[in-house]
């Protein structure tokens, strides 16, 4: 007989499976990352993405022990003598000392998984950290973490490791957002209302998703309320927000609208200044989604994303904006066979100009959109073993821009920027394994192919990137195909049940990048793809860590560093011409970079104070044919040393109090060190690129929320939030402009444009 199951031991090898999903027991949304532990021999897994789990045991009595960060610990008593269903509802659990001992179980499991450099953010985490005019903002809370970091001041545009801005692969319900910025960088894109799940992978990025170099940035939708008809909103300093969810007929049915919109244009004109009336000035954005349970092996879901800036005054006009529409149809072929099958669509658009009435009026327009299917298998063979596989392919559309003059009295000439399409695909297959009660690995294989399609112009240049020639193609003709293998494998080994040491490699490819008219987040990028002249870029890093849990205080703490090596990185010449440029090819310079780094985080999860502290020390060298005498330079965002320190305190339970400190090294920028004369002009020389930094970075937030005294019978609920950011009146600098005196042209002064004092804020929050 086997002491664990009590069966006979002849009968050891047939194992039945045990299956099925795991939601909120309030709502009805499907959870992530959920811990199912079978006690008795323990055996375990976690539920997919998409909420299902599946755990293949020997016959036997079984209890199953499912935890999730914020609900109480379920279990469940099975007699397993075939194939079973089990669907599992958690209770949203309050905040007190208990829950420790009931996460304690996922943070181990966590702790025991193979992967790393990976963080999923809750929600309720994020909600609690002091933001710019109070508007929450999940991307400016991922700057707050060890290897991430700001663009700017201000900027949503954020660097993983050292990597661009480009090398972020963002998504939203699995569709891509190019721009995740509103108000010029000073906000993202995404609603927290209507988030449910928020994970960023800083460099173990799973074999199934591949394009970008640095990080995947993976937003997941709310499915919205099964239970009951429900909302929660808004009104702040800057913007008001709404959303509504519910069932739609019967709980198998429902639906989410979460809707967000700026008023600065409202009262702009009750300005005395004459300008400031006629200006306008807005964001809005509005999510949708409906999901459908056809049965228990089949469900459907459908949403998407609209958003939009507008910006008018009497010198210029800005507009901009993502759409993104995502089908998923998640179906089990088995009780160990997951499929979701997708469809997506993803479009971004923006257009500049000035007003018309003079010599120099015209607009420009535009745009990119991709048109994806993809398929994702999850087989989960055993307890030990989680096989995935799959494709993708994605269409890509680019154009890059086209230019016309406004009104009789504009002398711009009519420009149209040559489009470019392409197709990128991408089969993969990898395997979750547990050896022994100690060892797990995660390993994989992905195979990328990028391919150029016409119509399409080639242009060819010589040593000097001097145009000599060109090549047409016609259209639907496929010209250039590039292959890329792409490995990746991660380790963990447990030394207690308390810490474990974890290593990785993975290997990047990317095809597509981005030339950048500033860091300071304006939407006036351009998206290009590789070519016959423009090889893709390349990535392999290598991690290591140490992981440390202390179960009964409910913190965390990890250590890990990195070696980034990457290939055919591309930079741009002194002096680029990025807009209106139909060979922006030729302004292209390629060669290597390196990035290497140690990133510490302290995280405390339970108690009335929680937060983290973290420290990252990292380098971003680049080395680039033509650029710097060909000598190495510091990356646009090589900053050596960041600290981030996020704190909240529950001082009862109806007040909240919230601060965040941030300290950055500054970020590198080329300056004028001398000048010279060419006849009656000044004309300066300038150091190396990146030699000098701009001066360092830090800043103070501060918040206290304040909630009535709960009651039962109450169906309205309202918080009051307060928000001080930059605390103490930092002036951090935003640019640095050099003037020369009018009076004496030979004397140059350095000028600092700061965005931010102290910014005061008020948010009303309500639920019904």
């Amino acid at each position: 007989m086997s002491a664990a199951t009590g069966i006979p031991v002849a009968e050891i090898e047939k194992r039945f499976k045990i299956s099925g999903s795991v939601t909120d027991k309030s709502n009805g949304e499907l959870l992530t990352g959920v811990t199912i532990l079978a006690e008795e021999i323990w055996a375990g897994t976690t539920t997919n993405v998409y909420g299902f789990y599946s755990l293949a045991l020997v016959p036997g009595d079984y209890t199953l022990r499912f935890s999730y960060i914020g609900y109480e610990m379920t279990e469940v008593k099975v007699t397993l003598k075939a194939d079973q269903t089990i669907n599992v509802e958690l209770n949203p659990k309050g905040l007190n000392l208990s829950t420790v001992e009931i996460k304690a179980d996922r943070a181990s499991e966590q702790l025991k998984r193979p992967e790393m450099s990976t963080i999923r953010m809750d929600v309720k985490t994020i909600r609690r950290i002091p933001a710019l005019m109070g508007e929450v903002d999940i991307i400016k809370a991922l700057q707050l973490l060890p290897g991430v970091q700001s663009a700017s001041e201000g900027t949503s545009g954020f660097s993983v490791r050292g990597g661009g801005l480009d090398q972020n692969l963002i998504l939203l319900d699995e569709a891509t957002v190019y721009n995740a910025s509103h108000f010029m960088g000073f906000f993202s894109v995404f609603n927290n209302d209507a988030v449910k799940d928020v994970q960023i992978y800083k460099g173990d990025i799973p074999v199934s998703y591949g394009g970008r170099l640095a990080s995947l940035l993976d937003v997941r939708m709310k499915d919205g309320n099964n239970k009951k008809f429900s909302g929660t909103g808004g009104i702040g300093t800057i913007a008001s927000r709404l959303t509504l969810e519910g069932p739609l007929g019967s709980e198998n049915t429902t639906f989410i609208v979460s809707g967000r919109r700026t008023y600065a244009d409202i009262f702009l004109p009750l300005s005395s200044d004459k300008n400031i009336r006629n200006n306008t000035l807005y964001f809005y954005d509005l999510n949708a989604k409906v999901s459908h349970k056809i049965d228990d092996n089949n469900r459907i879901f459908i949403s998407g994303y609209m958003g939009r800036d507008v910006f008018e005054n009497q010198f210029a006009y800005m507009d901009f904006g993502n759409q993104t529409i995502t089908g998923r149809w998640n179906h089990l072929f088995s009780k160990s066979l997951f499929n979701n099958l997708t469809l997506i669509y993803s479009a971004y658009d923006y257009a500049i100009g000035t007003p018309e009435g003079n010599a120099n009026s015209f607009i420009w327009k535009s745009k990119m959109k991709d048109l994806t299917v993809k398929s994702d298998f999850t087989w989960f063979l055993n307890p030990d073993n989680m096989l995935r596989f799959g494709f993708s392919s994605v269409y890509h559309e680019f154009d890059p821009g086209r230019a016309r003059g406004l009104g009789d009295e504009s002398a711009f000439k009519e420009l149209n920027m040559p489009p470019a399409y392409s197709l990128e695909s991408g089969i993969y297959a990898g395997n979750e394994q547990k050896i022994g009660s100690r060892l797990a690995l995660r390993y994989g294989v992905r195979l990328s192919a990028f391919q150029n399609i016409g119509p399409s112009t080639v242009y060819a240049f010589d040593a000097g990137y001097n145009l000599i020639d060109s090549i047409k193609y016609g259209s639907g003709d496929f010209y250039k195909t590039y292959l890329r293998l792409e490995p990746r494998f991660s380790a963990t080994y447990s030394l207690t049940e308390n810490s474990s040491v974890k290593a990785s490699f993975s290997r990047t490819a990317q095809y597509i990048q981005l030339a950048q008219n500033s860091t300071a987040g304006t939407p006036l990028d351009i998206w290009f793809p590789v070519s016959p002249n423009l090889e893709p870029q390349t990535s392999d890093m290598l991690a290591a860590g140490y992981f440390h849990n202390w179960n009964s205080a409910g913190v965390e703490f990890s250590v890990e560093a990195y070696y980034k090596r990457m290939e055919n990185t591309i930079d741009f010449c002194d002096n680029a011409e990025l807009l209106f440029n139909r060979y922006i090819e030729g302004e292209v310079r390629t060669g290597r970079s390196r990035a290497y780094g140690v990133e510490l985080l302290f995280r405390k999860n339970e108690g009335r104070l929680t937060g983290w502290l973290g420290y990252t020390f990292s380098v971003a060298r680049r080395e680039i044919e033509t650029i710097n005498n060909n000598e190495p330079y510091a990356a646009p965002y090589d900053k050596p040393h960041n600290i981030t320190a996020v704190v909240n305190y529950e001082l009862s339970p109806r007040i909240t109090l919230s601060a965040n400190w941030i300290y950055t090294t500054g970020a590198p920028v080329t300056y004028p060190t001398a000048r010279t004369i060419y006849g009656n002009q000044v004309i300066p020389v300038y150091s190396g690129r990146n030699a000098y930094r701009m001066p360092d970075y830090h800043r103070l937030d501060l918040s206290v929320t304040y909630r009535p005294k709960p009651r039962e019978s109450r169906k309205f609920n309202y918080d009051i939030n307060f928000s001080l950011y930059n605390a103490y009146g930092r002036k951090n600098a935003w640019a640095i402009n050099f003037k020369q005196e009018k009076e004496r042209p030979l004397v140059t002064y350095a000028e600092m444009t700061y965005l931010f004092g102290v910014v005061p804020a008020v948010t009303f929050n309500f639920k019904f």
